[in-house]
């Protein structure tokens, strides 16, 4: 079958585990929470993780619910100054209003924060601070799933050994998208998974507005680690870009073209993700 047949049947069931929509403090954004659930539903897709650097996620998607049966709108929690850094109180009551993902800090990390210090995770022994191995617990306790974030490499290693001694679920955020935490070779993607973590690639990296990267590159990375291993998203919502649903659409057919099977695809945008947000017997 030709890759533009098989794209209606992978939207069908679709999650993108990676979307920024709008409201927004700071940036404008294609699409506001409640037509970027109305745009996913009429595409077929299942469930959209939203993100926000500044607040929780988790009362929009909660709104959302109501107004949009018959999709999901997941609520996250990015550990920024704005939201109180490293403090598991506030990941506690995020998790206690339905957040399902816990994103280390991204625009006050040790890697992106630009005006102030960043928000260190390690101590100088290069040790998890014990906040942060208190966050791994909850995460663990209450069965949702931590996301790297824009963090360093050393971070990267020390939350990935974390999350394995304590069982919890963790995803590596776009380690292949520049200009947003640190870059990531094949081989430490491989010794990554190698310690339990799932590699989420994010198709933004390929778009001119923020990357422009080959996506053959993406699909070899892939090919390399097994498709077990990783998800695919789009890290979407920027203006200058298309909506997430329609991005997404783009996405599928990209990677078939390139060279992904639909086994493969399904792999990556409907079982991995629904593993790890906990969704397989909720359909």
């Amino acid at each position: 079958m030709e890759p533009g047949g098989m794209i209606e049947g992978l939207m069908d069931g679709a999650i993108d585990f990676h979307v920024h929509p709008g409201p927004d403090p700071y940036h404008k954004r294609r699409l506001n929470v409640l037509d970027l659930a109305l745009q996913a539903k009429a595409m077929g897709m299942r469930a959209i993780v939203a993100k926000n650097h500044q607040f929780c996620t988790a009362n929009l998607a909660a709104l959302v619910n109501e107004m949009v049966p018959g999709f999901l709108m997941i609520g996250s929690l990015c550990l920024n100054r704005e939201t109180g850094g490293i403090n598991p109180d506030v990941v506690e009551a995020a998790i206690k209003g339905g957040t399902k993902v816990i994103w280390m800090p991204t625009s006050s990390s040790t890697m992106d924060s630009k005006v102030k210090p960043g928000i260190p995770l390690l101590d100088d022994k290069e040790k998890l601070l014990p906040a942060v191995t208190t966050i791994l617990e909850l995460i663990k306790a209450h069965d949702i799933v931590l996301g790297t974030g824009h963090v360093s490499l050393k971070e990267i290693y020390a939350l990935t050994a974390g999350a394995k001694r304590i069982g919890a679920r963790i995803t590596i955020t776009h380690p292949m998208t520049t200009g947003f935490g640190c870059t990531l070779t094949v081989e430490q993607q491989k010794e990554l998974v190698a310690m339990g973590a799932v590699i989420e690639h994010s198709f933004v990296a390929c778009m001119p507005v923020l990357g422009g990267m080959n996506p053959k590159l993406m699909v070899d990375c892939i090919k390399t680690l097994g498709a077990e291993n990783c998800i695919l998203d789009t890290d979407m919502g920027q203006n200058a870009n298309p909506s997430p649903p329609e991005a997404f659409r783009s996405m599928v057919g990209t990677m078939l073209q390139f060279g992904l099977s639909g086994e493969e695809m399904e792999q990556l945008i409907k079982v991995n993700p629904a593993r790890l947000l906990g969704l397989e017997t909720e359909r």
